[in-house]
């Protein structure tokens, strides 16, 4: 699916692809906040031995960085975007909207909603942008 970025966006693509070696496919901006989906299988390069590379590049953006690892399928890309929450089962309904709906263990419903419901509407963002997914919902 084609994903349309914004100018900010490519630009914080690039410098995150110069500081970590690892050319994310999307980039959301929210404040302070950048989320890059990065290439399945490119995660543990992007985040580095410890940490230290995303830490880097947080340094240098001046941003705090969450990482979501691309996905073949809307249910797997979904659990994904939901990390590090832990995620049962992921099922796509196509009734009316598309929706996903993502079997949680009560104990990390508190993780996938995140603060002010933050980590949830990412989710919903990048699944939509990604996958045609209207919603997700917890369940």
């Amino acid at each position: 699916m084609y994903v349309e970025l914004s100018d900010e966006a490519r630009r914080y693509i690039g410098r995150f692809d110069e500081l970590t070696g690892v050319a994310p496919t999307d980039c959301l901006v929210e404040g302070d906040r950048l989320v890059f989906v990065v290439p399945a299988g490119e995660m543990a390069a992007a985040i580095g031995q410890a940490g230290e590379t995303v830490a880097e590049a947080e340094r240098k953006l001046d941003k705090s960085i969450e990482l979501v690892e691309d996905a073949d399928t809307a249910e797997a890309f979904v659990a994904s975007a939901l990390a590090p929450a832990a995620v049962n089962a992921v099922t796509i309904s196509e009734q009316n909207d598309r929706v996903a709906y993502v079997e949680v263990p009560e104990a990390d419903r508190g993780v996938a909603i995140g603060a002010d419901g933050d980590n949830i509407e990412t989710a919903r963002r990048l699944a939509e942008r990604h996958y045609d997914v209207d919603d997700v919902q917890l369940t």
